[in-house]
């Protein structure tokens, strides 16, 4: 298991916005009912629209073991998001985690 399998505060720690385009609805791949409108061509994934946040489509106990439940159709924030960032490191202490 990679260290983010067992991770996860990124998807508790952030808003995830992306372009509408990457949702069903409009030919991306992102389940429409994952989403929330945020503003003009801007949605949100449900979950990380509120505090503290933690993505709907995120399972399991951060820290310990967790799974994407859209992993393959995630939205390109989620894809280009660098495990042992900066990011990643303030998301790891959100949750009392030790930096990468």
């Amino acid at each position: 298991m990679n260290e983010c399998q067992r991770c996860g505060a990124c998807c508790a720690a952030f808003r995830v916005d992306f372009s509408v385009y990457e949702t069903q609805a409009c030919g991306g791949t992102v389940p429409d009912g994952l989403v929330v409108d945020v503003a003009g061509a801007t949605v949100r994934m449900r979950g990380t629209d509120h505090w503290p946040p933690r993505c709907a489509a995120l399972t399991g106990a951060i820290g310990r073991q967790v799974a994407c439940g859209i992993y393959e159709w995630r939205p390109a924030p989620c894809r280009e998001f660098e495990a042992g960032s900066d990011a990643c490191a303030r998301a790891r202490a959100r949750h009392g985690l030790a930096p990468l």
